[in-house]
Parts: structure tokens; C-alpha cells; sequence
């Protein structure tokens, strides 16, 4: 079987539940057009998001900071990488301002590849941003979803938390960093990142301002076990995370880690159920549900 007919064949064996529209075509090309003309990115299109048509609707969008290459290689994201990434585009904060204020959206989720090759990580960039947004569009609530802000040359525990100190500072309405998966198969499927480094930023935004409601997320379907998963949100229980977002993983490509799983709907409620037992406050749990799957309604 060659390269096309095994990506066919995968999408034919694809369970319903996976398949929607993608909502207004019109609501979706404004975007589009916006954000082309200003050269900027979303994760909503980057990522090829299945919800980006209902959140558009809804006034809502993630815009992916400083260009589409990340510096990691984690084995199941769309997003660009292995090779240099772009220059910091210093025009970027006024750009993502415009498009907030044309779009008229009253929640923005500023998100990113992780930027090792710079100083600060890109945190610096993240408060650039959410203060001309906000010097444009004072009633729009800002939620970041963070890369782990480790890499880069000696940086170590202490450069981490500056990072993060940097943008807790600045008000997010929400700090967001995913997990992504169990503890077992962080080695595989997120590539240079590390679990006990992940579950690190989301105990240090609360350490430094425990009125910022934090949240995490995993992409389920890798192989993980439901004890696993429970063990992963009693862990992120465990350093105060707030919210939940659980989804499942749909292969983008065939260089990316093939499904293991397609947890139905039923064992989707059943985890979610499983979370609000144990204590987060707000909990988004189904097979397409994505990081930002209505950040706004929280």
C-alpha cells in the first residue's frame, strides 16, 4: 500500500463521531483573509483545527506568536518544524491588535512554538502582545497557552520561572500549559519536553499568583490507559490546575505517530465525569475537544 492509499484508508476507518463540518465557510475565509493580509498565524489554521468554524462564530481565536516553526520536533503536532525558525517579527503585537479589534472578539488565546533560540524564550513577546491588545481592545480577555519556557543555553529552573513570572504578571485571564499526554509517553510524543518540567509551570504560576486560574490539557488515543490518565489529572490536581480540556488524537500525516485508540464518546463522558469528581472547576472532555475549546465560556 503506498503513502496516499494508507492515509485514505486511515480516514476511512475513522470513527463518525470524528466527523463534522467545519462550519461557515464565509466566518472562516474573514479570518483567513485578516490575518494573511497582516502576515500573522493562528493555531485555529496551523493546527487545522475541526472547531476553528464554531469559535470564529463565537468571537473567539488563538493567534500563534512569532511564525509557525517550532524548535522542538514533538511527534504528533502539526505544526512546521525542523529547520531555523523566523525572525521575531516586532510588527507582530500591533498586527494581532488589528485583527482582534476587526474580527471584534471578545476572547483571544495567545499561544506559541516554543522558541529556544531566543533569550527570553518569547515571554517577552507574550507581554508585548497582551498590552497592545489591550491598549486596542480593553474588553477583551486574554488567555495564554504557554510552551514550557526551559530550553535555550543554561537557562535551568530558575531562567524557567523568570519566564513565566513575566506573563503571570502581566493578568492573563487564564494560563494555559498542556501536558499533552501520561507520563509514560512523554518521551515519544512530545520530543524535548519533559512531565515533571510541564506540571513545574503550571505549580509556579500559582506560587506566584494564586488567583490566576490555571489549566492543562491532553490528546488521548497514543496508548495511555484510563488509570494513566487518572494518574495525570491527580498529578495536575496536585500543583493546582484548574481547568481541563481532553481530546482525542487525530493523526495530521503519515509522519506523525499513528493512532492507538479512538476513545468513544461515552468514555469521554465517563473521564470527564471522572474530573469533575476530583476537584478541577470547569472540564471540557469529548473526542474534539481542543485546548481552546471554548475558552471563552469559562
Amino acid at each position: 500500500m503506498n503513502s496516499a492509499q494508507e492515509l485514505k484508508s486511515e480516514i476511512a476507518a475513522m470513527p463518525s463521531w470524528l466527523r463534522r463540518s467545519i462550519g461557515k465557510a464565509s466566518e472562516i475565509s474573514t479570518v483567513q483573509r485578516i490575518i494573511k493580509q497582516r502576515q500573522i498565524h493562528t493555531i485555529c489554521e496551523e493546527g487545522r483545527c475541526p472547531n476553528r468554524g464554531e469559535c470564529y462564530a463565537q468571537k473567539t481565536a488563538t493567534f500563534l506568536l512569532m511564525g509557525p516553526t517550532c524548535t522542538r520536533s514533538c511527534a504528533f503536532c502539526q505544526v512546521d518544524k525542523g529547520h531555523a525558525p523566523m525572525p521575531v517579527d516586532e510588527e507582530e503585537p500591533q498586527k494581532v491588535a488589528e485583527s482582534v479589534h476587526l474580527l471584534g472578539l471578545s476572547y483571544v488565546v495567545l499561544t506559541a512554538v516554543a522558541r529556544d533560540d531566543l533569550a527570553d524564550g518569547g515571554a517577552g513577546h507574550f507581554v508585548k502582545t497582551m498590552a497592545t491588545i489591550r491598549q486596542m481592545n480593553p474588553a477583551t480577555q486574554i488567555e495564554v497557552l504557554t510552551p514550557d519556557f526551559w530550553g535555550g543555553a543554561g537557562v535551568g529552573e530558575t531562567g524557567q520561572k523568570h519566564r513565566i513570572a513575566m506573563i503571570v504578571n502581566a493578568q492573563p485571564a487564564c494560563y494555559n500549559h498542556n501536558v499533552e499526554t501520561v507520563r509514560r509517553l512523554t518521551g515519544p510524543v512530545r520530543r524535548g519536553a519533559k512531565y515533571d518540567r510541564s506540571l513545574a509551570v503550571l505549580a509556579t504560576v500559582k506560587e506566584i499568583d494564586a488567583s490566576i486560574p490555571t489549566k492543562s490539557g491532553l490528546m488521548l488515543g497514543h496508548g495511555e490507559t484510563q488509570e494513566e490518565i487518572i494518574e495525570t489529572m491527580a498529578d495536575l490536581r496536585a500543583v493546582g490546575c484548574d481547568r481541563i480540556t481532553l481530546g482525542q488524537y487525530m493523526r495530521p500525516s503519515l509522519e506523525h505517530l499513528p493512532v492507538q485508540k479512538y476513545w468513544t464518546p461515552a468514555e469521554f463522558d465517563e473521564l470527564g465525569k471522572i474530573a469533575q469528581d476530583m476537584g478541577f472547576s470547569h472540564v471540557r472532555s469529548g473526542p474534539l475537544v481542543r485546548s481552546s475549546y471554548h475558552a471563552g465560556d469559562w
